[in-house]
């Protein structure tokens, strides 16, 4: 099961260009950018872990790229996200969202059903990762 979240969750993965391009345009628009990592990407986990502080006031991407890479070799195997924040409504809205990384086995997620009183029917998500402890997710 592949991953689909963010802006670009449907189509294949970017090559490095493709993401430096992203970017770019991010930086263009004045959007801050940030790097974001997780080993469990739930969808309702909007709290990845942030690697470093977000970039602001930068011009080129070669910067970003270079954290973007630091992040994926810290961690190989759990997703690295990057986003873009639009602050011009003042208040921080993520404009771009995307994913850079992703381990090379992804086992998905299963939909669990509980029944309550007076017949309600109630579903959540669980992810398969979630079986492992943190840090042995996608080893």
């Amino acid at each position: 099961m592949r991953i689909t979240q963010g802006t670009f969750s449907y189509l294949p993965d970017f090559t490095d260009d493709q993401i430096k391009a992203q970017v770019q345009y991010c930086l263009d628009n004045g959007w801050p950018v940030s790097v974001e990592y997780t080993d469990d990407p739930h969808p309702r986990n909007n709290y990845w872990h942030m690697w470093k502080l977000p970039m602001f006031d930068l011009k080129d991407a070669v910067a970003v790229m270079d954290e973007i890479n630091a992040c994926r070799e810290a961690f190989p195997n759990q997703y690295v996200r990057v986003n873009g924040y639009d602050r011009h409504l003042g208040r921080q809205t993520t404009a771009l969202s995307f994913i850079v990384n992703r381990p090379k086995n992804e086992p998905g997620f299963t939909v669990e059903r509980m029944e309550y009183k007076d017949r309600q029917i109630k579903y959540t998500i669980r992810s398969y990762a979630t079986d492992k402890p943190a840090g042995e997710r996608y080893e």
